[in-house]
C-alpha cells in the first residue's frame, strides 16, 4: 500500500491531547513504572469532545486484554455475547480475535491500563479464552467498580490520573503477592510485537520447550493459537502504518511480512472486515487511538525510539 494515502479524519471531534501530523487523534498514554511492567503494558487516558448527538461508528482490535474506565458517553459494542450498551463503567475487555464493532455518541473520556498477556490469569485465574471478544466488570478481577470510576479528579492532569491507576494497581498486586504472569508468554509478545513472521516451531526452539507446550501456555495467556496471535500482529502494524500512526522507515519490511498484494488484502479482510483501501478512506478515531498506544509501546519496546520519546507521526 502507499503510503502516500492519507487516511480519512473526523474533523468534527477534539482530542485533548492533540493530532499527528496527517490530522489523526491522540490521546495521553505511557509505559508503566518498572516495578508493574510484568503486568501492565501501558496505561492511555482519551478526552475527546464532540458535538452533541455526534455518532462514531468505529471499531477495536486489542492484543491484550485491557481496563477501560469510561467516564462519559455512551457506548455501544458488539461482542460475541450480542450488542451491548453502556455508559459511565468500569470494565476489562479482553483480546479480540477480530475487529469488534464500537460506537460511542457524543464527548467522551476513556483512560485505562493494558494487561500484558497471562495478566488476567496471575491476578484472579481469569482465562484469556473467556474474555476474548467480550468484556466484563472489573470485579472479574478483584477490583473495585465503584472505586475506579470515581478516583480520577476532573480538575487533575492526564499523568495524575496514570498515577492514580499505578497506585490502585500497586496495591493490589502487593496485597495479593500476585506472581509475574509467565516467562514464555512474556517472550512470546516480545516476538509478536518485533517479528510476528518468525515461525511457531522456530519460536519454540528458540525457548527450549515443546511446541505443545507453547500452544498450551499461549492459549491460555493470549485466548488464541501462537499462529493467531502472529497474524493479528501482523494486521495491526499493517493498519497502524495505513493510519498514520507508525514509522514511515518500517513501511516497506511491514507490506514483505506477506507474500502478496493478493495476500495482505486477504488477512488484512479477514482481521478488519474491510480492506486496506477501505480502511484508509474511513474515518476511524477509536481505531486509530488504540493502534497509536499499541505502536507507542512497540517502538519503545524494541528500542526504536527512547521511553516517552517523539514519535515518529507527532
Amino acid at each position: 500500500m502507499s503510503r502516500q494515502i492519507r487516511p480519512a479524519v473526523d474533523r468534527a471531534i477534539a482530542p485533548a491531547a492533540g493530532f499527528t501530523r496527517q490530522g489523526q487523534p491522540l490521546s495521553y498514554n505511557r509505559a508503566p513504572a518498572p516495578d508493574l511492567a510484568p503486568w501492565i503494558g501501558r496505561f492511555y487516558v482519551t478526552v475527546v469532545d464532540a458535538p452533541a448527538g455526534h455518532a462514531l461508528q468505529c471499531g477495536l482490535l486489542a492484543d491484550t486484554a485491557c481496563i477501560r474506565v469510561q467516564l462519559r458517553g455512551e457506548w455501544t459494542a458488539q461482542t460475541r455475547d450480542g450488542l451491548r450498551a453502556l455508559g459511565r463503567a468500569a470494565l476489562v475487555f479482553g483480546p479480540n480475535t477480530k475487529r469488534m464493532a464500537v460506537g460511542v455518541t457524543g464527548s467522551f473520556t476513556s483512560v485505562g491500563a493494558v494487561l500484558r498477556p497471562g495478566a488476567a490469569h496471575v491476578l484472579a485465574r481469569l482465562p484469556e479464552a473467556e474474555l476474548t471478544d467480550r468484556f466484563a466488570t472489573i470485579d472479574q478481577l478483584g477490583l473495585n467498580p465503584d472505586h475506579w470510576l470515581e478516583m480520577f479528579d476532573p480538575a487533575a492532569t492526564p499523568e495524575d490520573w496514570c498515577q492514580a491507576m499505578e497506585e490502585a494497581l500497586r496495591a493490589v498486586i502487593a496485597w495479593r503477592g500476585t506472581a509475574e504472569p509467565d516467562a514464555v508468554s512474556a517472550r512470546f509478545e516480545a516476538a509478536a510485537l518485533a517479528n510476528p513472521a518468525i515461525g511457531v516451531g522456530e519460536f519454540a526452539q528458540q525457548c527450549g520447550i515443546e511446541q505443545r507446550r507453547l500452544e498450551r501456555i499461549v492459549r491460555r495467556d493470549f485466548g488464541m493459537t501462537p499462529k493467531q496471535v502472529l497474524r493479528r500482529a501482523r494486521a495491526l502494524d499493517m493498519a497502524s502504518h495505513l493510519r498514520g500512526v507508525a514509522d514511515d522507515a518500517e513501511g516497506e519490511t511491514l507490506a514483505l511480512r506477506y507474500y502478496d498484494q493478493s495476500h495482505l488484502i486477504r488477512e488484512f479482510t479477514a482481521m478488519f472486515g474491510m480492506s486496506p483501501r477501505q480502511f484508509v478512506d474511513l474515518a476511524q478515531p477509536l481505531m486509530t487511538l488504540s493502534l497509536e498506544t499499541r505502536q507507542a509501546r512497540r517502538l519503545e519496546m524494541t528500542e526504536r525510539i527512547a521511553p516517552g520519546g517523539i514519535r515518529p507521526w507527532q
